[in-house]
């Protein structure tokens, strides 16, 4: 691990004002998901691991959906590199796509269905991706006698 920080006390402080919840394409697929019919938890405890949440939960189907910013998590088409402190810039991005792995990977072996879109995806999109894997668990789940969602 480097001992790299961050180039200055003003880009951290810029940096940790960056909206964590409640973003505009988060808003967005809920207000969508909302309007029809769809009922959901938000920011969800990861279960088994501390300090991770879970954006959209449908605990009961347990589809956990992830609307991901292009910056702060790599986006092939949209991930920038800065140019200033980069070695301590890559080593922090690095760290939240493993972290993101590491929790699809843990939910996933918990029997979740793990659905993650870019912010730049079209809320319309996400909102009939989500409704599909939702109503398809749900299903799956009232087959075998669990039930619906909240």
């Amino acid at each position: 691990m480097s001992t790299a920080k961050p180039s200055s006390p003003g880009v951290s402080a810029r940096m940790s004002r960056q909206a964590r919840r409640d973003t505009a394409p988060e808003v967005a697929v809920r207000k969508l998901l909302h309007a029809s019919g769809y009922r959901y938890r938000l920011n969800e405890r990861v279960p088994d691991m501390s300090r991770r949440t879970i954006d959209i939960a449908f605990t009961r189907a347990k589809v956990a959906v992830f609307l991901d910013g292009c910056f702060w998590h790599g986006c092939p088409e949209h991930a920038t590199q800065p140019k200033a402190n980069s070695e301590w810039w890559r080593q922090k991005l690095d760290r939240n796509m493993a972290r993101d792995m590491e929790t699809t990977e843990h939910l996933t072996a918990a029997g979740w269905t793990v659905l993650r879109f870019w912010e730049h995806e079209a809320p319309v999109q996400v909102a009939e991706q989500v409704a599909e894997a939702v109503d398809r668990e749900r299903s799956n789940r009232g087959a075998q006698g669990l039930g619906g969602d909240l």
